[in-house]
């Protein structure tokens, strides 16, 4: 489904049974990153446990082109074993970012879709009264800050704020820092090193007419909608068969992790996974998967999905998770078959992988 083929919907009550499916679905969608899967179903029960009343979800069209909203996001390595962000660090980062620009919020949104960040900032709104945004920055989950922003960092005279609570004991730490977006992107991934790996972000204050323009607009609801589907299957086969049929992906593998290479650099987690069955697929990424190849032919690369799925459960796996005898089938769907934000699309900010894992991703695209 491509960006321009997907309804804007109206407001409405986000339910338990939502926060579940926006799990799932984000799941698929994070690509390998986007947080624990874990976490996800922990922070639903957070949101739906009464405290507060339901949050709900507005479309672009539902508030003024000049209303500012703000970005919530996760900024860390996802494999940091002593990652910690407690409910009140989630809240307190918007709390922090309105006294830093000095004014009110309309709505918040996400950064991507992901296991964990398809319902970030669903706590953040309930707990202050606001509605969520159905425009998260990416509609699948993205290595660096950057590539959540809106394009933003093409505005030579923006200022980035960006809010930040994380880690526990002495890792504990919490403030905010502003400057040109990528000095303050790469300030805040190092700090969530010196936070234990993992730290919550609210940032980058926007008018909701730039999300409608460079978000990706109903990319919420699209990964409600995708979680429903794969929720419906009452086996790990039937829930991946019935992702792949929502997303018009291919199931590409069903083999046993043979290898991982995975170190954490900068507060990345980069790396590959090879997967053994008739024939050798291997794996590249950086927190989320980069490219695949099935014995030295490219069969999709960045931003193009892929994911790999628990072939008993069919849950989706983590690159961080992923683990040598796992049995995993790994599916694909292009990415004109997502609802992508604009920086999914930037040529500058997809030369920047290339470095990083020594591969080709330009050529690919």
């Amino acid at each position: 489904m491509s960006f321009s083929e997907v309804p804007i919907p109206m407001s409405r009550t986000l339910t338990h049974d939502d926060g579940l499916a926006a799990v799932y679905g984000g799941g698929i969608l994070g690509g390998g990153g986007g947080g624990h899967l874990a976490d996800g179903l922990a922070r639903v029960e957070s949101i739906f446990n009464g405290e507060y009343a339901d949050p709900e979800l507005v479309s672009v069209e539902e508030l003024a082109p000049d209303d500012v909203v703000a970005c919530v996001a996760m900024v860390g390595a996802p494999s940091a074993e002593s990652a910690f962000i407690s409910d009140e660090q989630y809240i307190s980062t918007v709390h922090l970012l309105k006294q830093a620009i000095g004014g009110e919020l309309a709505a918040v949104m996400t950064n991507e879709n992901g296991p964990a960040t398809t319902i970030n900032g669903w706590l953040q709104a309930a707990a202050l009264g606001l509605p969520v945004l159905d425009a998260p920055a990416n509609g699948r989950a993205h290595p660096t800050g950057v590539m959540g922003a809106l394009q933003l960092h093409q505005e030579p005279d923006y200022v980035s704020y960006q809010a930040f609570a994380g880690g526990r004991g002495r890792e504990k730490l919490a403030g905010v820092l502003n400057g040109p977006l990528d000095g303050v992107a790469g300030a805040i991934r190092a700090l969530s090193v010196r936070g234990g790996g993992m730290i919550g972000v609210c940032r980058n204050q926007v008018p909701v007419s730039r999300a409608a323009a460079y978000g990706a607009v109903g990319g919420i609801s699209f990964a409600i909608d995708l979680g429903t589907a794969f929720l419906r299957g009452s086996t790990g086969a039937e829930r991946i068969a019935n992702a792949v049929e929502f997303l018009g992906g291919d199931i590409i593998a069903h083999g046993t992790v043979k290898e991982i290479d995975l170190r954490r650099d900068g507060g990345f987690d980069v790396g590959r996974v090879a997967i053994g069955g008739p024939r050798r697929l291997e794996l590249s990424f950086w927190n989320e998967y980069m490219s695949a190849e099935m014995d030295g032919e490219r069969l999709a690369t960045f931003p193009d999905l892929i994911m790999t799925m628990d072939s008993e459960s069919g849950d989706p796996i983590l690159s961080a998770k992923i683990r040598p005898g796992q049995r995993v089938t790994v599916i694909v769907a292009s990415k004109s078959r997502l609802v992508l934000g604009a920086s999914m699309f930037d040529r500058e900010q997809l030369a920047g992988i290339e470095p990083i894992l020594g591969l080709p991703i330009l050529e690919h695209q």
